[in-house]
C-alpha cells in the first residue's frame, strides 16, 4: 500500500509563472517511521505540536535561517524514507484558468501514481488531496469521476480506469505530518522554479540548493533521467515560440541542477 498526499502551488495566475501540482508517494511500511521522524524534527526545533508546519510562514519566534534548516531536515527525511515526488507543471499563459489547470494537474498526477503502482507491482494506493474550494465546487465531482471513471486525456479512447487506486479523499494541513511534507516539497519546488522564471539572480544559489535536496525524490527511468511520471510539462506540445522558450528554459534549468527530465518539449 502507498499513500499519495497532493497539493498545488503558484495557483495565482501570473504571466511567465508555472502552476505546479505535485504528490508525495509514501510506502505504508515506512509511514510510521517517517511520521515519528517528523515529530522528532519538530520537537528538536521547538515547534509547538499545534503549529501547522508549511513551507511558509515560520513558527513564531523562529529565525529565517533556523526555519530553512527545519525544511531542509524535512526534505532529507523524505529522502531517507524513500518518498517519491510526482510533479506537474503548466505555464499560466497557456492554462485557461487556474482552477481548470489544477484539475488537470490532479488528473495527471493520479494517473501517474496509478502507472507507478502498476510499473513496480507495489500494490494499491490511496490518494489524499489538500482540501480547497474552487469556482462552482467542481472539484467534488472531479474527484468522484477520477475514482469511478478514471483519468482522461486528449486523443484517448475514453477514461483510463485507475485500478490501483482504492480511494481519493480530502486532507488538510495539521491532520497528519504528511500534509506538511507535500506542502514543503511543492513550496520548495515553486521557490526554485520561480527564481529561474522571474530571473531573481539573488535567489538562484538557494534555488540550486533546494533542487539538490529534491533531486533524489523524483521518479527516474532506467537511464537515470527523471521519468514523465516524476515530472511532466503540460501541454506536451507548445508551438507559440515565446511560450515554448519558457518550457525549454525550465527544462534546461532543471537539467543544470541534475534533474534531466525525460519528456521532450
Amino acid at each position: 500500500m502507498h499513500l499519495l498526499y497532493c497539493d498545488e502551488s503558484n495557483l495565482e495566475s501570473r504571466r511567465g509563472d508555472f502552476l505546479l501540482y505535485a504528490g508525495v508517494a509514501i510506502q505504508q511500511e515506512r509511514a510510521p517511521a517517517l511520521s515519528a521522524h517528523i515529530d522528532q524534527i519538530r520537537a528538536e526545533a521547538g515547534i509547538q505540536p499545534t503549529f501547522n508546519l508549511k513551507f511558509n510562514p515560520a513558527p513564531p519566534g523562529m529565525s529565517h535561517a533556523d526555519f530553512i534548516g527545519v525544511k531542509q531536515a524535512i526534505l532529507a527525511s523524505m529522502v531517507k524514507h524513500d518518498v517519491g515526488l510526482l510533479a506537474y507543471a503548466v505555464l499560466h499563459d497557456v492554462a485557461r484558468d487556474p482552477d481548470e489547470a489544477r484539475r488537470s494537474g490532479i488528473n495527471t498526477v493520479l494517473f501517474h501514481f496509478d502507472c507507478l503502482l502498476n510499473r513496480y507491482g507495489e500494490g494499491p494506493g490511496i490518494v489524499l488531496i489538500d482540501r480547497f474550494n474552487d469556482a462552482g465546487n467542481i472539484i467534488d465531482h472531479h474527484l468522484v469521476s477520477k475514482f469511478s471513471e478514471g483519468g482522461t486525456f486528449p486523443n484517448s479512447n475514453g477514461p483510463h480506469r485507475l485500478r490501483n487506486i482504492l480511494g481519493v479523499h480530502y486532507s488538510a494541513i495539521g491532520q497528519s505530518h504528511f500534509a506538511s511534507l507535500v506542502d514543503i516539497a511543492v513550496g520548495s519546488l515553486r521557490f526554485a522554479i520561480n527564481a529561474h522564471c522571474r530571473q531573481e539572480a539573488n535567489k538562484l544559489a538557494s534555488a540550486n540548493n533546494i533542487l539538490q535536496l529534491l533531486r533524489p525524490l523524483l521518479i527516474r527511468d532506467n537511464d537515470g533521467r527523471v521519468s514523465e511520471l516524476g515530472f511532466m510539462f503540460s501541454p506536451k506540445t507548445v508551438n507559440f515560440p515565446p511560450y515554448r522558450a519558457k518550457y525549454v528554459g525550465l527544462k534546461q534549468f532543471l537539467a543544470a541542477a541534475g534533474i534531466e527530465t525525460a519528456q521532450n518539449v
